[in-house]
């Protein structure tokens, strides 16, 4: 007898369908598989077999032949157990093929029939509600993670035996069997969003670092920070998120699938409802960074989607594994190609960078800094002119005075809630300015758009342009310096780029040119 059973395969953050069919015929006993099947799901014969013998149904010797189709689609993971089983067992009569129509079955089996968790649980379920199947049969532990979206019916089974006893029953008596799992992505929300542990009000001075991570937060721009040991650099760069505005549901969901598909969504959450932030350490390799493998998943750059990507100590990794940030940072996605096709990742973080400037950390301050000038220009030199080019803010954190501060108290600074203020209203501001455009930051204004979103005066314009010549900066760092002035800009309620807003762009780019247009 012939049987269908439609399962899905993850592909980069998407899903396909797979039709996995089975035929049992009187023979030579045998279990065999085909489809351009790797390891894991090769094995997934001896998975099925093992576990209906445990789950004391008995299967007559006859000739099993599975294929999972399309034939040309490399199919990864353990997800393919339960389904196969499932056809096995139609095959044999033990289940009726009307049973699972217009279902979806994905599940690992343990050798003791229990239905096991699998890796991209919301990938799968979002294909199979755009292609209208009506449900999916997961397993347990991915039922409220499933849930989340709506539209389609999420059954969670935690042992073969309940899944059969499910699939006999009629199909009106079913959801007293196991009803089906239902969440409401707000109150999950809600619940999940956790209590700011950090807070601006304790940092006290460095308040031009602080108004650049403001304005970062508020443009969506990528921002570097320069300067000695213990001057605050990471304490800001942690506390950055806690300004950032809550994700939406529909970003949260985005964020949710490629931790999904990495199998790294927490166990308490069902998704992601904080924007992540990301702080690799400076050793990290290139496939860890940007993502790949010999079965793609995603990157720390892709983790950090929506979020934040903070890297400590710039110089300290590796040149080439910096400049692979190149595409990234321009595209907002990675592209990983490989012999059966490409991924495709998205990658839309801010990137924060915090970097000393020398080896001992001290430069420019000759009375502390022994580094000869070749040592600094080494080490800056890790940092290659495209990395910097694509930095919209480059901002210098100078040495804290202990005097000064030991007379000011926490409650002397400006806390997160009062920044994030200003930077929700400027976003809210770029939201009415790019309504219906498919922009959404004022960093992701193109070359066509900077003359309309980005206009100034003709007297600042000439202003602007001596400028440049001065400093020699590129005419992306033109575009950058725009972009920025804008941003600054919306903070002030300002509907047009004034002189004040570009000097103050300006500004941060000046740090750059300090540290590397050599001198020292």
């Amino acid at each position: 007898m012939f049987s269908v059973v439609i399962s899905a395969s993850i592909y980069g953050v998407g899903s396909r369908l797979v039709r996995v069919e089975a035929d049992v015929s009187r023979g030579i006993p045998c279990f065999q598989m085909v489809g351009m099947l790797n390891s894991e799901v090769r094995e997934a014969r001896e998975r099925v077999r093992v576990a209906l013998k445990n789950a004391e149904i008995e299967l007559e010797p006859m000739s099993i032949n599975v294929n999972l189709s399309p034939a040309d689609l490399r199919k990864e993971g353990t997800a393919f157990d339960l389904p196969i089983a499932i056809a096995v067992l139609i095959a044999y009569g033990y289940v009726r093929q009307e049973c699972v129509e217009n279902s979806l079955i994905v599940g690992e089996l343990g050798l003791n029939g229990e239905v096991r968790a699998v890796k991209g649980i919301l990938s799968i379920v979002q294909e199979a509600r755009k292609q209208g199947i009506q449900k999916c049969i997961v397993p347990r532990e991915n039922a409220l993670e499933g849930a989340v979206i709506h539209g389609i019916d999420i059954v969670g089974v935690s042992h073969i035996r309940e899944i059969v006893e499910y699939l006999k029953v009629d199909r009106t008596k079913q959801l007293e069997k196991i009803p089906v799992t239902r969440v409401n992505p707000q109150e999950l929300m809600q619940l999940g969003r956790k209590q700011m542990l950090l807070d601006f009000a304790e940092v006290n001075g460095q308040d031009s670092t602080k108004r650049a991570a403001e304005i970062a937060a508020a443009g969506f721009h990528h921002m570097l920070m320069i300067g000695p040991p213990g001057s605050g650099k990471t304490m800001i760069a942690n506390r950055i998120a806690t300004i950032l505005p809550p994700m939406m549901v529909d970003e949260s969901i985005e964020v949710s699938t490629i931790y999904s598909v990495a199998g790294m969504l927490p166990s308490e959450n069902s998704f992601v409802v904080n924007r992540p932030f990301l702080n690799p350490h400076h050793t990290i390799t290139q496939q860890a960074l940007i993502g790949g493998g010999r079965v793609p998943s995603p990157g720390v750059v892709s983790l950090a989607h929506r979020g934040v990507l903070f890297l400590d100590e710039l110089p300290e990794f590796k040149r080439e594994n910096l400049d692979l940030l190149r595409q990234p940072l321009e595209d907002k996605q990675v592209q990983i190609a490989r012999n059966n096709g490409t991924y495709i990742f998205p990658s839309d973080f801010m990137l924060v960078g915090a970097m000393n400037p020398c080896p001992c950390g001290y430069f420019p301050d000759r009375q502390k800094c022994n580094c000869a000038p070749y040592e600094i220009g080494r080490y800056l030199g890790r940092i290659s002119g495209p990395i910097l080019d694509r930095i919209d803010i480059c901002v210098e954190t100078p040495s804290v005075n202990l005097e000064e501060m030991s007379k000011q108290t926490i409650v002397s600074s400006e806390n997160s809630a009062m920044i994030r203020k200003r930077v929700l209203s400027a976003r809210e501001i770029q939201k009415d300015r790019f309504k219906g455009t498919g922009l959404q930051f004022n960093s992701e204004i193109g070359s066509r758009e900077i003359q309309k979103y980005c206009a100034v005066k003709a007297k600042n314009q000439k202003l602007l342009f001596r400028a440049l010549e001065q400093k020699n900066i590129t005419l992306r760092g033109y575009y950058k310096i725009l972009k920025v002035a804008r941003t600054i800009a919306d903070i002030d309620g300002a509907e047009q780029i004034e002189e004040r807003h570009l000097m103050e762009a300006l500004y941060y780019r000046k740090t750059d040119e300090k540290y590397w247009k050599g001198n020292w």
